[in-house]
């Protein structure tokens, strides 16, 4: 099933935290109630930078991958609009 999304978030310093899930907004609020990835804990607040899918679940992971490869998108997603 096409259920999976690869989401980027962003947090006020312009770090970037990249992963996958089926439900991002419930995703969002867990790296920011610090029951998320443990990269994210303590970085926040995070908010949701870029979004793809839906996608299948190897499609998403295979997404995740080359997404933390791209370095321009990185760059264009580091900066913080005023």
């Amino acid at each position: 099933m096409k259920d999976w999304f690869v989401y980027v978030l962003r947090n006020p310093k312009g770090t970037l935290y990249t992963g996958i899930s089926k439900d991002t907004v419930r995703r969002i609020d867990e790296h920011n109630n610090g029951t998320g990835a443990k990269f994210t804990r303590g970085r926040g607040p995070w908010e949701m930078a870029y979004r793809e899918g839906p996608f299948e679940h190897g499609d998403a992971l295979r997404r995740e991958i080359s997404l933390k490869k791209d370095t321009k998108l990185k760059v264009q997603l580091k900066i913080i609009p005023d």
